[in-house]
């Protein structure tokens, strides 16, 4: 049973930056992983993929985000700079459970808490 938990989240105002961490209970990260976001009335979507030594990004957050595994802490972390308003949503961490594409929610399964990120214009 995957158990993800995500940390890190809040309220910040735009241009401002966090970073949301992801542990994993009992098991090591794996290399393949993802952060998705869900908007409030929108479908979750994939913002940030590692696949490994690749990474991936949704055009909307290419430059402003960056996704990053830390072995050693066992901790897969979404560094989140210059947020705007429409990064508002709950992000979810998520371990690749098959080939595909590495921002669609068809090759993951997912953590069930998410963290809330909030960002005021």
């Amino acid at each position: 049973q995957v158990q993800l938990e995500e940390s890190g989240g809040g309220s910040v105002q735009a241009g401002g930056s966090l970073r949301l961490s992801c542990t994993a209970s009992g098991y090591v990260i794996p290399s393949r992983m993802g952060w998705f976001r869900q908007a409030p009335g929108k479908e979750r979507e994939g913002v940030a993929a590692l696949s490994f030594a690749a990474t991936y990004y949704a055009d909307s957050v290419k430059g402003r985000f960056t996704i990053s595994r830390d072995t050693a802490k066992n901790t897969l972390f979404l560094q989140m700079d210059n947020l705007g308003p429409e990064d508002t949503g709950v992000y979810y961490c998520a371990k690749a459970v098959q080939l595909g594409n590495p921002l669609a929610e068809s090759t993951y399964t997912f953590s069930t808490q998410g963290a809330q990120v909030t960002v005021s214009s």
